[in-house]
């Protein structure tokens, strides 16, 4: 709909400047927007204001020349010019009536778009150390990421889903050491225990079944090599159960990338070489630095310690570098927000190695506040007990996790409240939309059984000129939009706008639910509406889809 109105507009200009209306034939880019106030039209545009400077002109006159040379169309009803010179359209009730058609013929691909054009697409979400269960944090963080993906998958992206496994460096000896001194206690020896060790019962259990399967064994070796098969142990089973809660949640990858296979391959050094090479690196105090203050950093960064231990930073070099060289158009990192600091150094990163920066985003999620009957629920990371993921899908189910992490943008800090998840009332976001869903698959339901539709038969878009009513139109109004709101959320990579998308699509569902029968005496009329809210049921269920939430047919 905004395209065809966006053709009226350039054409009516075209014949104003042909009749000597307007004094250019170049116009720039417009914007066509729905207004906030029904009053204002169904659609309002600013090609008047934004072409003022060209014209020469007074906004107002613009409107006016372009209205008067515009063609005729008959689902526009009137136009109008407001305020310093918006020109408003106003859209009779059968402009929105194909909409149930093309509903009803693209069906779960309704939304879906060419607007990737098949770029390709690398989504890294989570990738959290496997040194411990994945919290809630991570939960935010996957929540987002998968979403982010489902939707630039369904708006024309060939996405790829990875998660980077931070399986080498002090994190993972930390590992090895917690879960070897652990076993020394349950083998009898008196040890002192770090507090810089991971101190959760996860670690003793992993001692535990190390202890079992080959104690006898390590007892027997010497303490680094004790520590190396700890550390390799304990890793693999934190990565096991980390995949299996991260399915729970319904995340799956397509790549699974061991940080280890980076220093394996020699990639790691390939960067560092390549970077000395190009001369970003230089030696000082003995460590090799990275000249990343040249590139936008707040200071240079080391990636060679003066011990000869490579930093972090060089692996992410490496491993940057290295998605770059798989052929990825775009790249994005889903971080927690305490990251915020490492963007500019793998910005930095990527403009030296000559590709470009801009093709590399950074989602950064911020922290969750985890609440029950809006208390705060105490998270302790200290004395190694934390909510987990896990414990959270137990507790409210993979579809009210998923949904109440992404009801706000990523941008700001969430309150989760345990207890409303559980709800099944219209406080529940996730209950309220499922609900409609579910109540429409009963209304389907009984129209078979009243004999309006057969029981093989689809509802199609039939009897559509039927549907006058201000709600009707509303719904159909809404249903419209959502292509152009998949579209906006891969753009600005936000998917809580289809969150809100959803939430608004409910509300009006349930406030024309609240006023008018589907199924009434009215057999045709009956069915008109049954094909309105067919297409509501649908365009529910792929909205759910994108944000990985189920759409129950009972509740």
């Amino acid at each position: 709909m905004k395209e065809s109105i966006k053709q009226l507009i350039l054409g009516g200009a075209r014949r104003a400047f042909d009749k000597g209306l307007l004094k250019s034939d170049e116009f720039p880019g417009m914007e066509i927007e729905a207004p906030r106030h029904e009053a204002h039209g169904d659609f309002s545009t600013n090609f008047a204001m934004v072409s003022a400077a060209t014209q020469k002109m007074a906004p107002r006159k613009i409107a006016e020349a372009v209205i008067s040379c515009m063609d005729s169309d008959s689902v526009i009803e009137k136009t109008e010019i407001a305020g310093p010179g918006f020109i408003n359209f106003f859209l009779a009730n059968r402009a929105w009536y194909p909409t149930l058609d093309r509903i009803v013929k693209e069906d779960d691909r309704f939304g879906s778009s060419d607007f990737g054009a098949g770029k390709k697409v690398q989504v890294e979400f989570v990738s959290a150390n496997p040194t411990g269960p994945l919290h809630v944090g991570h939960a935010r963080g996957a929540a987002v990421g998968d979403a982010v993906a489902n939707i630039l998958s369904f708006a024309g992206f060939d996405v790829q889903r990875e998660y980077y496994i931070n399986d080498s460096g002090r994190q993972i000896r930390t590992l090895g050491l917690s879960v070897w001194l652990r076993l020394c206690q349950q083998l009898g020896r008196e040890v002192e225990f770090p507090t810089d060790c991971y101190q959760g019962d996860y670690i003793k259990e992993i001692a535990a079944d190390l202890h079992g399967k080959m104690g006898r064994e390590l007892s027997e070796k010497d303490e680094a090599e004790a520590v190396s098969i700890c550390a390799k142990f304990a890793a693999q089973v934190i990565l096991s159960g980390i995949r299996a809660d991260l399915v729970a949640f319904g995340v799956e990858y397509d790549q699974w990338f061991s940080e280890e296979s980076l220093y394996a391959s020699g990639r790691v050094q390939k960067a560092i070489e390549e970077f000395k090479a190009r001369d970003v690196i230089y030696e000082k105090d003995g460590a090799q630095w990275f000249r990343t203050e040249r590139y936008g950093d707040e200071k240079d960064r080391v990636v060679v310690r003066n011990n000869g231990i490579t930093t972090y930073f060089a692996s992410d070099i490496a491993y940057h570098m290295e998605k770059f060289d798989r052929g990825f158009d775009r790249v994005i990192d889903v971080w927690g927000a305490d990251h915020h600091g490492y963007i500019n150094r793998i910005n930095a990163a990527i403009d030296a190695s000559g590709r470009q920066s801009d093709q590399f985003d950074v989602i950064l999620v911020q922290l969750v506040n985890l609440l029950r009957n809006g208390q705060p629920v105490a998270m302790s990371s200290r004395s190694g007990e934390f909510v987990t993921l896990k414990d959270i899908v137990d507790e409210v189910g993979k579809d009210a996790a998923r949904f109440l992490f992404l009801s706000r943008s990523y941008d700001s800090g969430l309150d989760f409240d345990l207890e409303v998840a559980k709800q099944k009332t219209s406080d529940n976001p996730v209950y309220y939309v499922q609900y409609v869903h579910a109540r429409i698959a009963g209304i389907l339901m009984k129209a078979v059984s009243e004999k309006v539709l057969n029981e093989a038969e689809k509802p199609g878009a039939g009897n559509r000129e039927l549907l006058v009513e201000p709600e009707e139109i509303n719904l159909l109004k809404i249903l419209a939009a959502f292509p152009e709101t998949v579209e906006k959320s891969a753009a600005t990579l936000h998917p809580h706008v289809i969150f809100t998308y959803l939430m608004g699509l409910a509300s009006a569902f349930h406030g024309y639910y609240n006023r008018h029968k589907v199924i009434t005496p009215d057999r045709e009329l009956s069915r008109g509406r049954i094909s309105l809210v067919f297409a509501v049921k649908t365009v529910i269920r792929n909205g759910l889809n994108l944000l990985g939430v189920s759409a129950p047919e009972r509740m």
